[in-house]
């Protein structure tokens, strides 16, 4: 459905002012893409709701008609997750965007999906409180609860399905549900909110969420640790998670990686297989001590330098410079788009799955970086081509297909953080096997007309 009638642009007019709908072409234009290569059907219209009742009500409107809805956040999701198929109406959520409260004494923070993580941190950092769940670029919070984002700093303090307490859902037909409690447990009955966290909008909508926040740590330090070849660095990451080092980040990077950050960023890193890593603690000889256990299980592993006293502001452009991996490798490949792999392995298998991913990627002489949150087993691989070169773009999506079936082999999970989108769709069934006909009878229970983001996780 690419065309509202007038009488149905009327009847949308009728729930939100006329600023907030829109059905001009630049408009739709925009919300056929994420970052990613998928582009999807031009929608027939926009329409950017406020409060849940709204939703509600044009929720309960579309699915009488028959129309396709797809959730909109901030568009930053590397699997066409937020991309319409069908046309029919995006609801976008960025003016949906309050932080409805903040309760220190719980920590805790009440807010609706369009609010963004970073300005959720400079709010909640007035009370010495941050949200930890950090996937490098400033999502909303609705987009997150919808792929379970994780990030860099998972390892330590998991990732968004362990962060959300409750939570104010609509339905595809318009009913308004709660899920969850307040409390920092519950065995009461199914774990709904579970459920809908990562169901990418498919089974409905979340129009406010209670968030668990953390203590902002009074201190960090941040280690390079640089390994002579992939095999050693990978190694070592499973000796430090195993040694109960508790990092709050541990990121493996490629030379090839690195030497576009060096060139990008104007960084002086060696140009070797290096481990970030990042400590939190109480106090400065605390971590000095966790810093010398890390160094002595890397030498373990054949370490060839290990620093660490960084400087902040060296710091910050360390990590600013990881978190902006993914832009700086599409800057230097113009006129390149990518295949992201975001595969997830046992932390034991790790070592062998970014060997075979390197592999696989050089005797293919493929563009393709090859690295990842290596402190939970999440793998990326960009792989970068031209979607026009038929040739070249059906060796990127095989060596995609080869990876992430070795990662479920291994009894791995073809996304770690991204959610499947349209892009991991055909690997649903590999994965999940009988569980996944389960998952198919959820979503024809809740959506039986699948209107709710159609085309996303499901055939």
């Amino acid at each position: 459905m690419n065309e509202f009638t007038q009488k149905q642009i009327s009847a949308l007019l009728s729930f939100v002012e006329p600023d907030r709908f829109s059905t001009g072409r630049s408009n739709r234009k925009l919300h056929t893409h994420d970052i990613s290569s998928h582009v999807g059907a031009l929608p027939a219209g926009i329409i950017w709701p406020v409060a849940t009742g709204e939703v509600s009500r044009i929720l309960a409107w579309t699915y009488k008609e028959g129309i396709p809805v797809t959730p909109w956040g901030a568009g930053t999701s590397a699997e066409g997750n937020p991309v319409p198929t069908r046309g029919g109406l995006v609801m976008d959520f960025t003016r949906m965007d309050k932080i409805i409260a903040i309760r220190p004494q719980d920590l805790q923070a009440d807010v609706q999906p369009g609010v963004l993580r970073k300005e959720l941190n400079r709010q909640t950092g007035r009370y010495g409180l941050f949200f930890p769940v950090d996937p490098g670029a400033d999502a909303s919070i609705g987009g997150m609860i919808a792929n379970n984002a994780s990030g860099v700093q998972t390892i330590k303090y998991g990732a968004t399905k362990d962060a959300v307490r409750r939570l104010t859902v609509v339905l595809p037909d318009g009913q308004v549900i709660h899920t969850g409690c307040l409390a920092g447990k519950s065995s009461s009955g199914y774990d709904l909110t579970r459920l809908f966290v990562g169901s990418e909008g498919t089974l409905g909508v979340v129009t406010e969420a209670t968030l668990k926040l953390t203590g902002i740590p009074s201190h960090h330090l941040t280690t390079v640790i640089t390994f002579n070849d992939l095999e050693s660095a990978a190694k070592a990451v499973s000796l430090m998670i195993g040694s109960g080092l508790e990092p709050a980040a541990l990121e493996l990077l490629p030379p090839a990686l690195i030497r576009l950050m060096n060139e990008a960023k104007g960084l002086n890193l060696r140009e070797t297989p290096s481990l970030f890593c990042e400590f939190h603690g109480i106090s400065k000889p605390a971590l000095l001590e966790t810093a010398d256990l890390a160094r002595e299980l890397a030498e373990n592993c054949g370490s060839a330098s290990f620093s660490f006293g960084i400087e902040e502001k060296e710091r910050e452009g360390l990590w600013r410079a990881r978190h902006e991996a993914w832009e700086t490798i599409h800057q230097t490949h113009v006129g390149k788009e990518s295949i992201i792999v975001d595969a997830a392995v046992p932390i034991s298998l790790y070592p062998e799955m970014i060997l075979f991913s390197q592999k696989l990627v050089d005797e293919h002489r493929a563009i393709g970086y090859v690295f990842g949150h290596a402190g939970d087993g999440n793998l990326h691989v960009v792989l970068m081509g031209d979607p026009r070169d038929k040739k070249e773009w059906s060796l990127l999506e095989e060596i995609n297909d080869r990876i992430v079936g070795h990662a479920v082999e291994l009894g791995g999970t073809c996304t770690g953080e991204h959610g499947v989108g349209i892009g991991k769709r055909k690997f649903m069934e590999m994965e999940h096997g009988e569980s996944y006909e389960l998952m198919k009878k959820i979503k024809m229970l809740i959506d039986p007309e699948g209107l709710m983001n159609p085309d996303k996780i499901f055939f």
